[in-house]
């Protein structure tokens, strides 16, 4: 397949560390061959924290650390108008497209893309919300504390009367300071919020486990009970042994209780714990860089991640070795899973709430293409067992909440999902792979070496569609601010 004509390749100084933020460190994933290792499986689910936190940096005339940027998740932070669930009973639809790559001679990117069943507000479950907020001295600055509070003054209003909230705080001691009380009660909730100082230590461990038996002691089955951590992800008294804090967190998860973390701030920013106590909480992650950015979490995401339709979800693809030589899946380098790991329903997936897109981006060489990654092995034949004109299979597994057997549904690739050029995709398809773009330059991929900052804007540029809420136009700005930083 064709390819968009090549730039000069950008050199892309790395900046020097800006803070003492703590990001997952991880390499980018490499070629592999599909004859020796056809099978690919990853956890899914919706963190949309790295996109904010490379938001930041831009802004703040940085180039993002490699560390701090998250293909998946800066993909995955954009609303995309695909094919949705029409039935919560099977709450995915599951659309695949193959289109030329634009920044590989002969390659081509497997897009796949899922649509949760969207729930309405009038319909949703009722919410059992436990705040546990960070009030160290660490979150007395402007952007932390103060901007925690400003988001929930927006949230507040957009609760149901038969909603539920609990505030509880930690510092150097662990405070309740609003007792279960129900949405109906703003101006009590407000009065909780607005009487918050910071100050002191970061107890975190004893935060949660304080969260958590207020969480469950007005558990309702009825109901979606959450945990919604605020924090920069500080912890340094009590318990602060990450793997610990993962075990707590998980064993609520099986009980019904679901965990969000809202990061903010950026010079002792946990992240990497922030990402690892989300997952092992079946929940999302996000970070807060403004008030618009806090509207957007608190008022028009929040709403879906309340209602979760998916539990423990993981994706698998085999690509067919008569077909694809190569591939290479771009993001997702924290959310690998063994290929064992797939039917194994004690190994933890993503949580997905209503109305949410995942996408994930393979680029896939096929066989007989010039460049060549992946050595050859002497005695190894590439060619399938089962000759088919697929180019790849995909399995998508799941538990709807509340149930204890995982489910799956699934889908062939092949020449008919096929777009003879990506100007002929979508413009959900070309805008996500102009984040996936973007996302590789600022991490020095050599895989888009022949690439630009340029074409990735050009390109973003022209697959906007209605973008509402102008999330699209800024990460134009954000393309075009890379550029001019990077020289």
């Amino acid at each position: 397949m064709g390819a968009a004509p090549a730039a000069a390749p950008m050199a892309v100084p790395q900046p020097p560390p800006a803070s003492d933020a703590k990001f997952p460190e991880a390499e980018s994933n490499r070629w592999v061959s599909a004859a020796e290792q056809p099978v690919s499986t990853v956890s899914l689910d919706v963190s949309k924290a790295g996109y904010a936190i490379v938001r930041r940096f831009l802004r703040e005339g940085q180039l993002p650390p490699i560390d701090a940027v998250r293909g998946d998740d800066m993909v995955n932070y954009f609303p995309y108008d695909y094919p949705t669930a029409k039935d919560k009973a099977r709450p995915f639809a599951l659309t695949a497209t193959m289109v030329p790559s634009p920044w590989t001679k002969g390659a081509s990117l497997v897009h796949i893309a899922l649509k949760g069943w969207d729930a309405k507000q009038a319909t949703r479950p009722r919410a059992n919300l436990t705040f546990l907020l960070d009030v160290s001295g660490s979150m007395e600055p402007q952007d932390r504390l103060p901007l925690i509070q400003k988001a929930l003054h927006q949230f507040a209003p957009s609760l149901r009367a038969d909603d539920t909230v609990s505030i509880v705080t930690y510092a150097n001691g662990v405070q309740i300071v609003l007792e279960p009380t129900k949405g109906s009660e703003v101006a009590k909730i407000m009065a909780a919020v607005d009487s918050l100082q910071a100050g002191g230590g970061t107890s975190g461990g004893a935060g949660l486990q304080t969260a958590y038996a207020q969480a469950q002691s007005h558990f309702a089955s009825d109901a979606v009970n959450r945990i919604i951590l605020a924090t920069d992800g500080d912890f340094n008294l009590g318990e602060t042994n990450p793997r610990q804090l993962e075990q707590l967190i998980a064993g609520k998860r099986k009980l019904g209780i679901y965990l969000t973390i809202l990061g903010v701030g950026t010079d002792n920013l946990n992240d990497a714990l922030m990402q690892r106590l989300a997952h092992a909480g079946n929940g999302q992650a996000a970070y807060l860089d403004s008030v618009l950015e806090a509207r957007k979490v608190f008022v028009e995401d929040l709403g879906s991640t309340m209602t979760p339709i998916a539990d423990d979800t993981k994706m698998q693809i085999e690509f067919n070795p008569s077909k694809v030589a190569e591939y290479r899946l771009i993001g997702y380098e924290t959310r690998q899973l063994q290929r064992a790991d797939f039917l194994d329903d004690s190994v933890a997936g993503g949580q997905i709430g209503a109305g949410h897109a995942v996408t994930a981006i393979y680029e896939v060489l096929p066989v007989g293409a010039a460049t060549q990654h992946v050595k050859p092995l002497r005695y190894q034949k590439p060619a399938s067992a089962q000759p088919s004109e697929e180019t790849a299979f995909v399995h998508i597994r799941y538990r709807l909440p509340g149930h204890k057997d995982s489910q799956e549904i699934e889908q062939g690739i092949s020449q008919a999902n096929a777009t003879l050029t990506l100007d002929a995709a979508s413009n959900d398809v070309r805008f996500s792979v102009a984040v996936a773009g973007f996302a590789q330059l600022l991490r020095h991929d050599g895989a888009v070496s022949e690439w630009s900052f340029d074409q990735a804007a050009d390109l973003a540029d022209g697959a906007r569609g209605k973008d509402a809420f102008g999330w699209r136009a800024e990460l134009v700005q954000l393309i075009r601010a890379a550029k001019g930083l990077a020289g």
